[in-house]
């Protein structure tokens, strides 16, 4: 049967997001050995304006490489969060960071401090897109933790490895006994 499973991770521009989106695309396809597309979007602001990165992972041939209806959205600011919470489809997983996204009443997802596990783990905040790739892939087991490991090893700059590595650590952690279908 075929399995395809459509992610957007949203948040300011400075954030990482469409890195993470990248990295997420690559764990499927180089080390999983799943199809994967990866597009973006940002705008024109270099840091602080809105960006994403949509990700398709499927088990054949994709045919379109943009997200229809997002089986995962990650929001880690809140304009992300107001954008794209509508479009996680019925049934679908909304991951938002706690500390930045001020959630309406009926929310229906899991609120998790990314930024701060960050901070925690690595003394700095820009891992937040990696400690957010590892409670993606820690609750929805979309890629294997080792082939996410490796994408993210593949991409870190000289000399970080062992940060990002703490940073994908601490998200698959935070993920904890969460499990939710993606």
């Amino acid at each position: 049967m075929e399995k395809r499973t459509e992610i957007r991770l949203a948040g300011e521009g400075g954030q990482g997001m469409i890195l993470a989106g990248i990295i997420l695309a690559e764990a499927a396809a180089i080390y999983d050995g799943k199809q994967a597309t990866q597009t973006q979007s940002y705008g024109p602001e270099a840091r602080g304006g809105a960006s994403r990165s949509e990700v398709v992972i499927s088990d054949v041939e994709i045919d379109h490489p943009e997200v229809l209806s997002a089986d995962v959205v990650v929001a880690l600011s809140q304009e992300a969060y107001q954008k794209f919470a509508k479009t996680v489809h019925s049934g679908g997983l909304l991951i938002v960071d706690e500390d930045h996204v001020a959630v309406r009443a009926d929310f229906a997802g899991v609120k998790v401090p990314i930024a701060r596990i960050a901070q925690e783990a690595t003394g700095k905040p820009i891992t937040a897109n990696t400690v957010a790739l590892g409670v993606l892939v820690g609750m929805t087991g979309m890629v294997s933790k080792e082939a996410l490991e490796k994408a993210v090893i593949a991409r870190a700059p000289k000399g970080t490895e062992e940060m990002n590595r703490k940073a994908l650590a601490a998200g698959f952690a935070a993920a904890g006994g969460r499990k939710a279908a993606a």
